[in-house]
């Protein structure tokens, strides 16, 4: 498989979260061993399936709606119950598949897994392992294709499928450094980033041009809030195997650094080098996110539309401009966008921001129905072993219980301690009424120059409940003249806030 996956970014675009369906366990023996193959039980992807499960949690979002006491863990039992429904009749519906294999010297082409055809490299893969059991290439690739296609397609049932995948690679070829930089980039999708480090680090000792083990090190490095290390292997990796997953992942360490020219200049070199639809698509994302980030939604929707023309569906950029439509005034648009992704892909990034459109209109129920299956997925989340996004630490104290939110943001920060940990923990504790203990954390969120308009907020609001004024002026305007629409009622909020400390001048 070609290693271009993305890096791994604190984004609300990311797909993310549980789906029943996580797989059995693999055959002890490997040799003649079948695949991991769709409709085996086992869960999996394909449109019609997705369809499917996708339509069982909209069946919960009515259920939702007719019952407004619904419970936490009523709406988390019957979100499970619809879940495992959905990947039942997946695989039964995939036991009809009949789409055509391509040939077994395909199969573990690397181009044919980059063209963004998952699906057909991934039954091609599954083929070629049927004939060949034996190919511990075979079986890494097909592992990467699993995890790339949880990514894009939001569906972590794949994840114990790909592990299933690379443990046979590395029971055939023990040192095999595909396989060992492939359970790095697992570890990294399952934000287990101490174990990506580990991965990497053994498969960079294998091979030191593994452009994925490379890659991988810089995003743990990045998470673990080791920007510095993060910095240094960036160069390494743009030393050893300069291209665009190596470029992507320099530019994002220079943005958390509040370099914006250079992150900007880097991925518009890797655009200009990106011939691969998913190479064009998501690096056109990234330059649309960097410019919603400073406020520039025009050049947001440009880079949007950009990535969109070169795939449709393709789900960050479905949001980044949803976003930036709403950004820039278009609120009936940007809602329109979002309900078609959350239709599709019911995340809790896209279903926090449909339900604070709705909020922001009046709207409170069907704001509240987005919210209750926010909470409904973290909570499936937890109970499938899958450690919670700090985007969903976030949705719970603006939406959720926030006591819960304030112990995630409290276990996330004793993990790992990044820009994005602190500034979790300062709201969490922000809306917990602990203030005085939030604000040093708010302040370390913003230590690093990352130009980012909710953490100048979060700062600014809590620098105004501690007494500081004068900082909360001063970060309230700051934040609303970086990116003045960084959120439907978080910009309200600011705005209010900053009105009401220029009047008790």
């Amino acid at each position: 498989m070609a290693e271009n996956s993305e890096p791994v970014r604190r984004l609300r675009t990311r797909p993310g979260g549980p789906t029943a369906g996580s797989g059995g366990a693999a055959p002890s023996g490997v040799e003649g061993a079948e695949p991991l193959e769709d409709g085996k039980g086992r869960g999996g992807g394909g449109d019609k399936g997705r369809e499917q499960r996708i339509a069982a949690v909209r069946r919960v979002a009515a259920a939702a709606r007719r019952s407004r006491a619904l419970h936490l863990a009523g709406c988390s039992a019957l979100l499970a119950v619809a879940l495992t429904a959905g990947s039942i009749a997946l695989s039964a519906a995939r036991d009809n598949n009949t789409q055509a294999v391509a040939p077994a010297s395909a199969a573990v082409s690397p181009g044919l897994l980059a063209t963004g055809d998952l699906t057909t490299g991934i039954t091609s893969l599954q083929a070629h392992l049927r004939d060949q059991p034996r190919d511990f290439t075979g079986w890494a690739s097909l592992g990467l294709a699993y995890v790339e296609q949880a990514r894009t397609k939001g569906d972590p049932s794949r994840y114990p499928q790909a592990e299933q995948a690379f443990m046979r690679s590395l029971e055939l070829s023990p040192d095999n450094d595909q396989a060992l930089a492939g359970r790095a980039a697992l570890a990294a999708a399952r934000h287990d980033f101490e174990d990506a480090l580990k991965y990497a680090a053994q498969a960079l000792k294998v091979n030191p041009y593994s452009e994925r083990a490379l890659c991988t090190r810089t995003d743990a490095l990045v998470e673990l809030g080791r920007y510095t290390d993060a910095a240094k292997a960036a160069k390494t990796a743009d030393d050893r195997r300069p291209g665009i997953p190596v470029f992507t992942r320099y530019a994002y360490v220079q943005e958390l650094r509040g370099d914006v020219r250079t992150a900007e200049r880097v991925l518009k070199q890797a655009l200009t080098s990106a011939t691969t639809p998913g190479d064009i698509s998501y690096v056109a994302t990234q330059l649309g996110q960097l410019a919603w980030n400073q406020g520039d939604y025009d050049t947001a929707l440009t880079h949007y539309a950009r990535a969109l023309a070169t795939d449709e569906n393709y789900v960050p950029a479905l949001e980044g401009r949803a976003r930036a439509q709403a950004a820039n005034g278009d609120r009936a648009g940007a809602t329109q966008g979002l309900k078609d992704v959350v239709a599709r892909y019911p995340l809790p990034g896209p279903l926090v921001e449909l339900g604070e459109l709705y909020e922001a209109s009046g709207d409170k129920v069907r704001a509240d129905d987005q919210y209750a299956l926010v909470d409904a997925w973290t909570a499936l989340a937890r109970a499938n072993g899958v450690n919670a996004d700090l985007d969903t630490a976030l949705a719970a104290a603006d939406h959720g219980d926030k006591a819960s939110a304030l112990r995630a943001a409290r276990a996330e920060w004793d993990r790992r301690r990044t820009v994005h940990t602190a500034d979790a923990l300062a709201w969490a504790l922000h809306v917990n009424g602990k203030d005085e203990e939030a604000l040093p954390y708010a302040r370390e969120a913003t230590a690093t120059g990352y130009r980012n308009a909710a953490f100048l907020y979060h700062r600014g609001i809590i620098e105004r409940a501690t007494g500081h004024a004068e900082d909360a002026r001063t970060h309230l305007r700051a934040a609303l003249e970086l990116n003045p629409g960084f959120s439907p009622l978080g910009a309200r909020e600011a705005r209010t806030a900053l009105k009401d400390l220029e009047a008790a001048k």
